[in-house]
């Protein structure tokens, strides 16, 4: 059973709830020492490496020379693909495409009071890594929502990469790799797909930034080679908070919070509402809809282990969700309005009694790649801009230089740097 919190009735359920909040879900010591081996061995290795761990894991032999392998072929496995399914693809991807193209910044440039003429550029990225997951489920989705960002910034290289355990690749990924322009692909997941991403392996070329989610070995791994490339996010276990009102059929509301729970032993679900006998008929719900899920052992660890409710006013809502900071967070409330405005920390809003948290996973537009475990505190879902990178630029005449100088040498010379001030006051005459 999920946590219970009452908020209304007792005060100290505040205390207690923000040290729920802290508790560890997933990932330990033994993912990263087992991670940093990995990634050790391929940056020394390469793709010899990368052949061995994907032996061993994913029990699907590669090719050395090419990181190929004759049991998974896009182009096949793509013609597989349902065509109701291929329809929803070319659906989502066209959204999805759409509302990232209106992400694109502009250049600027202009001239200062001082007669400086300041100026930025934005330009794409050279050449990404995807990393699609596998393993407890393959997402499509997961594709589109990492390429087509970078294919709208304009990034020439997309490499993805996907484990195939004994080649098994869904069709249906396979069709939104080719849908989005993939023409780069090794079948290699893991510690080892992400440190062949960084450092070569082969024919895999390294690339300038690594993007997508992956378990917790692949988190670490990204951690470790961050700063010798470029990475989203340091992605953890799913989360949902559902705020809602007794207005709403409680299946409905049992129905988005399990949509999570399904993700991984790990992930969270949260419901606050100020109606008590509505919460328990969210938790009946819940526990009556467990039980013809075909992810039921998965969903019933995150619910009863990381699952919560909490009774609490609607006037402290917005205070609630903004400690949790959750990945997703549904307003299923009469004037949802007040919380978008209020709520300062999440990764995706769910505005109104229609709007299920599923939808933003595959057809709104938005990006499902969010910020997790509080981290949407200080980060954003990905984007666009995840794939750009600006330039300033700086163009002084010799009127500017005179209106800049003297502040420039000034402030060198008080941290101690003398050839800065040197290189000002050099030109001075």
């Amino acid at each position: 059973m999920a946590r219970r919190f009452n908020i209304l009735e007792n005060a100290t359920d505040f205390d207690g709830f923000k040290a729920f909040m802290k508790e560890p879900r997933g990932g330990g010591s033994l993912d990263v020492s087992v991670a940093a081996n990995i990634v050790e061995d391929v940056k020394n290795r390469g793709a010899v490496a990368v052949v061995e761990y994907t032996t061993k894991f994913d029990k699907l032999d590669l090719n050395v020379s090419t990181l190929a392998s004759s049991q998974v072929d896009l182009e096949a496995l793509a013609s597989k693909c349902p065509e109701n399914v291929k329809a929803a693809i070319k659906f989502a991807a066209k959204r999805i495409e759409y509302y990232h193209a209106q992400q694109m910044p502009s250049d600027h440039r202009f001239v200062d009071d001082d007669g400086v003429d300041m100026a930025w550029r934005w330009g794409p990225i050279d050449a990404v890594g995807l990393y699609v997951p596998g393993g407890r489920a393959s997402y499509p989705s997961s594709v589109l929502m990492n390429a087509i960002p970078a294919k709208v910034a304009g990034v020439k290289r997309m490499v993805m990469v996907a484990p195939a355990p004994e080649g098994n690749l869904n069709p249906a990924v396979a069709y939104a790799a080719l849908t989005v322009g993939i023409t780069e692909f090794y079948p290699i997941g893991g510690a080892q797909a992400v440190a062949a991403l960084a450092y070569g392996a082969g024919p895999l070329l390294p690339v300038d930034k690594i993007v997508g989610p992956g378990n917790a070995f692949v988190a670490a791994a990204k951690r470790i080679v961050f700063g010798d490339v470029g990475i989203d996010t340091i992605a953890g276990p799913s989360e949902i908070t559902v705020v809602a009102d007794g207005k709403n059929d409680p299946a409905w509301i049992a129905a988005d919070l399990l949509s999570q729970c399904e993700h991984d032993p790990a992930a969270q679900s949260i419901l606050i509402t100020s109606d008590q006998g509505f919460a328990e008929k969210v938790e009946i719900a819940v526990k009556e809809q467990l039980e013809s899920l075909s992810t039921q052992a998965t969903a019933t660890t995150a619910w009863e282990n990381h699952g919560a409710i909490v009774i609490a006013p609607m006037d402290r809502a917005a205070q609630l969700v903004d400690i949790i900071a959750p990945e997703h967070v549904e307003f299923a409330v009469d004037d949802p309005e007040e919380l978008v405005d209020s709520v300062r920390h999440a990764g995706a809003m769910f505005v109104g009694r229609y709007g299920p948290e599923a939808l933003g996973d595959y057809v709104t537009g938005s990006n499902h790649v969010l910020p997790t475990s509080g981290a949407a505190r200080f980060s954003s879902g990905l984007s666009s801009l995840d794939f750009m990178k600006r330039t300033s630029i700086q163009r002084i005449s010799v009127e500017a230089f005179a209106a800049l100088s003297e502040a420039a040498e000034t402030l060198a010379i008080a941290e101690g740097l003398p050839a800065h001030a040197n290189s000002v006051s050099i030109r001075k005459n």
